[in-house]
């Protein structure tokens, strides 16, 4: 007799029974999640449309699979945070202050460079006697070398497992063409040369602990709205991490870049902008104001109104959401490369910096005040 077995039969009752458990999970999903009647009529369309081919069934469950072991490696965290240094620059107001603060409470040894004393004061005037504070000129090599020293005192042999490079400045901003190379400077010693004269200089305490570099770029990294030295220096602090990120992965540090949208902080204060953009205006040869219009400097003042009416409607206040993602590249065992911050970051600003650059120019102008020369072409 023969007693050959049908494999096929076999293997279509396994999957059979594998597509009845996972359909049963999917409407667990739906039903959790949205609830009610909605929920089963959702989950009957995508049942249809899941079973009228294997191939979308099979890719289908893949992506859902795929998610979910996706989120449970991005759910995992370190342990011993009462054993893990981090220093973070920056600390004075904004990001870096809420970070810092956050961290503290968390059980982490933080150790918060802030530019002034009182900075450094009210910040541990709200933190706990574990938080350090020390003064830090991220554009000052004899101030760098300074805060070297007092944190290798602070770490000892356990090395240094966080660097969060979060010192910025926004201004000078506005037209290119007002700017001086003095302007561009003012920035870029801040945002670039400064992130990389510290991450260089508290490299062999980062390898020590096989550590975290935690950089504080911008959407405006990944797509330039306007012209003066901030654009370019968050462009660079992408180029300087990418490169990093592939060299220290053989040491067994991360590099982490923080890409946040518009939030409002001191950086983005549009009263200063619109002081600054004064300023430049003020100084400009008259040959060039004339080429601009009498009403340009107006139209940037309004427009700078404008993207602060935008703020509150379209991005969120709750500076939270940038130190959330930089607390997970601290915090996760597998920490992301890229986090995208807000919602204008994640739906708006980087996927419009992969389009055609026709289409980001058509968008960013629509943004931005014209000329009055390029009025008159228009017209």
């Amino acid at each position: 007799m023969d007693e050959r077995v049908d494999h096929t039969k076999i293997n279509g009752r396994v999957c059979f029974c594998l597509f009845v458990r996972w359909s049963c999970l999917i409407q667990f999903i739906f039903v959790c999640f949205l609830g009610g009647p909605v929920s089963s009529s959702l989950f009957l369309f995508v049942f249809q449309v899941v079973l009228s081919h294997p191939a979308s069934s099979c890719a289908f469950f893949l992506t859902i699979l795929t998610s979910i072991l996706w989120f449970i490696r991005d759910s995992l965290k370190v342990s011993s945070f009462p054993h893990r240094h981090v220093l973070i620059t920056g600390c004075d107001s904004g990001f870096g202050n809420l970070l810092a603060r956050q961290l503290d409470g968390r059980g982490f040894r933080v150790i918060a460079a802030c530019l002034t004393e009182e900075g450094a004061s009210a910040l541990s005037s709200l933190a706990s006697p574990r938080l350090k504070t020390l003064q830090l000129d991220v554009t000052d090599s004899a101030s760098i070398r300074r805060a070297v020293e007092a944190v290798r005192a602070e770490v000892g042999e356990r090395g240094l497992w966080g660097l969060v490079n979060n010192a910025g400045r926004s201004i000078p901003i506005g037209p290119t063409e007002w700017m001086q190379l003095e302007d561009f400077r003012k920035v870029l010693d801040v945002n670039l040369i400064g992130v990389i004269e510290v991450t260089l200089a508290f490299l062999p305490l980062l390898k020590k602990a096989r550590g975290r570099v935690v950089n504080v770029a911008s959407i405006l990294g990944r797509l330039a709205l306007t012209g003066g030295g901030y654009c370019l220096s968050k462009y660079g602090v992408e180029a300087f991490s990418d490169s990093l990120r592939r060299e220290m992965q053989h040491f067994g540090i991360n590099v982490s870049i923080i890409e946040p949208g518009f939030f409002k902080t001191a950086v983005t204060r549009p009263d200063l902008i619109e002081a600054d953009l004064r300023r430049l205006w003020t100084r400009l040869p008259q040959d060039v104001k004339d080429s601009y219009g009498a009403s340009y400097i107006n139209d940037c003042k309004r427009n700078v109104k404008a993207q602060d009416f935008s703020l509150g409607i379209l991005c969120s206040p709750d500076i939270s959401k940038v130190t959330w993602c930089m607390s997970h590249a601290l915090t996760a065992r597998f920490p992301r490369t890229r986090y995208g911050a807000g919602w204008d970051a994640k739906f708006l600003w980087i996927p419009l910096s992969y389009l055609p650059s026709f289409v980001s120019d058509f968008i960013t102008n629509l943004l931005l005040p014209a000329p009055k020369n390029e009025k008159k072409k228009k017209e």
